[in-house]
């Protein structure tokens, strides 16, 4: 979003002003009246939410890019081996993730592991986080041996070992739905939303290891 906000500037509009939080975290702001024209969302299900409580305009709302999970380590011994693999033996390790019951890469990280028939066998050994950058912090730390968490936070860090991607087929489809706000008020809301997923922006998500998302207007 920052490279984002300054590509629209270069444009010679005024740099939008950007708050960052989890996504549950962003949605409450928005049912207290927090100001703000644009919310971007890490799933559907709570964009969802937010439409239900008729907070955000739904003609506007769409999805601008995706993403993909993948299991780091906290050490370089453990990149060897699948997924499944390492899981099945964590021992007394600790698997760090977003909290299943309200963080979006939880919920998406308990659905991969279900499928995958290794969620019983982990649970246990799960430290919930109200983030996906707490979790990863934690591995970062040493302090959970393994860690699930998005592909491009796995990129942006330099401090643990990425093991292997999570197959779609396992995972729920992760994508990013962004929506003007009911209470927006500032005059180039629309045409930011929009720039949001304009070519121009993708590339930028690209570049950064997102998914592109075709769809997007």
């Amino acid at each position: 979003m920052e490279a984002v906000a300054d590509a629209w500037a270069d444009q010679g509009h005024a740099r939008p002003v950007l708050s960052f939080a989890g996504t549950a975290a962003l949605a409450r702001q928005a049912e207290r009246g927090v100001p703000a024209d644009i919310i971007i969302s890490a799933d559907a299900q709570w964009m969802d939410w937010l439409e239900e409580h008729a907070l955000v305009d739904s003609a506007t709302m769409r999805v601008l890019v995706g993403n993909e999970l993948v299991l780091v380590a906290a050490s370089s011994a453990d990149v060897d081996g699948s997924i499944i693999e390492k899981l099945q033996a964590i021992g007394e390790g600790r698997l760090a993730m977003g909290d299943p019951q309200s963080v979006p890469v939880g919920r998406y990280a308990r659905a991969a592991l279900e499928r995958m028939g290794l969620w019983d066998g982990v649970k246990a050994r799960i430290v919930p986080t109200e983030n996906v950058r707490a979790a990863l912090a934690l591995v970062e730390a040493g302090e959970a041996r393994f860690g699930i968490v998005y592909q491009t936070d796995a990129r942006a860090s330099d401090r643990v070992y990425p093991i292997a991607t999570f197959d779609f087929r396992d995972t729920p489809e992760i994508v990013y739905p962004g929506a003007r706000l009911s209470a927006a008020r500032h005059p180039q809301t629309d045409a930011f939303l929009a720039f949001l997923s304009s070519p121009a922006a993708q590339d930028i998500y690209s570049d950064l290891g997102f998914i592109a998302y075709e769809s997007a207007p």
